[in-house]
């Protein structure tokens, strides 16, 4: 029931999650506050000019086209209808992927069957959780960037659950419900609030009673070779998100060196603010093409 969520005790979301903190996790939670007591400072990488209207990166230019889109836990890639009509109507060749979040391991596996399909070299595009999958099937020969949507960016050997380990103090605790029978959902009264702040209500309430159950094993999957180090990548930091703090997202950004950008929207900017999203993408393919 809604009143067993434990949103309210760091201590309790830490106990469901908490793994045995390795020096590089400990590393990285010391990096996390050094950020977050700093505030929002801007990334070297941070770019400050204004997007372009989808389709504008691409006039006159003969650039590769292919785009796969990973979507993240309690979700489904459904959610990546509004993105996937711009980016269509814009010329591009989109293939949306249905990971099961069961397992990083399993999740990884249907993208890079999807990226088998691929009729030419292709941008992958994570969010959330799904950041932690293009991660490690990013190293597809097939994938020639990488976009981060409010997404984790995991290291070598890291996982979900390191990342969320130890959050800043004063970040926002999602909603998630005690794992049920090795699966995980948000407290559906708090979903809007947590997840999709901007989103119609309607449709947020739509996504709360829809959930897809989101695998405790996915959170525990770690990364073998993190793509970014070798691969070109994008991130689009959201300043208004309740689930994955703005400036850990800045801080994996960062590491990853990607090229990056904000914009003031709730975790699921994906559905309420379609056109950042596809801006960036977009931004990828130009420079890669």
């Amino acid at each position: 029931s809604s009143g067993d969520h434990c949103d309210t005790s760091p201590d309790e979301w830490l106990s469901v999650f908490r793994p045995a903190l390795t020096t590089r996790t400990l590393r990285l939670t010391i990096q996390l506050r050094a950020v977050s007591s700093r505030g929002s400072k801007r990334s070297p990488n941070m770019s400050s000019a204004k997007l372009l209207s989808p389709g504008q990166l691409n006039e006159g230019k003969n650039v590769m086209s292919n785009i796969v889109l990973v979507h993240g836990g309690f979700v489904d890639g459904s959610g990546w209808e509004p993105v996937y009509q711009i980016l269509r109507r814009a010329g591009h060749e989109v293939t949306v992927v249905q990971n099961p979040t069961t397992s990083l391991a399993d999740d990884v596996t249907v993208t890079r069957n999807a990226l088998d399909l691929q009729s030419d070299r292709s941008v992958l595009v994570g969010h959330s959780y799904g950041g932690a999958v293009i991660t490690e099937a990013g190293n597809h020969p097939n994938v020639a960037a990488l976009v981060y949507i409010a997404a984790f960016a995991p290291d070598r050997g890291e996982s979900v659950n390191t990342l969320i380990a130890d959050p800043p103090p004063g970040a926002p605790v999602p909603p998630i419900l005690p794992p049920q029978g090795g699966f995980l959902f948000l407290d559906r009264e708090k979903f809007h609030e947590s997840f999709a702040g901007d989103v119609d209500p309607d449709l947020a309430a739509f996504m709360a009673d829809s959930q897809v159950p989101w695998g405790v094993n996915a959170l525990a999957g770690e990364i073998t070779e993190p793509a970014w180090r070798t691969k070109p990548s994008w991130y689009l930091v959201t300043t208004e998100d309740r689930m994955i703090p703005p400036d850990a997202q800045r801080f994996m950004a960062n590491r990853a060196n990607a090229t990056s950008v904000e914009a003031a929207g709730s975790h699921a900017i994906y559905v309420s603010k379609p056109e950042p999203v596809a801006s960036i993408i977009e931004a990828a393919i130009k420079s890669i093409g």
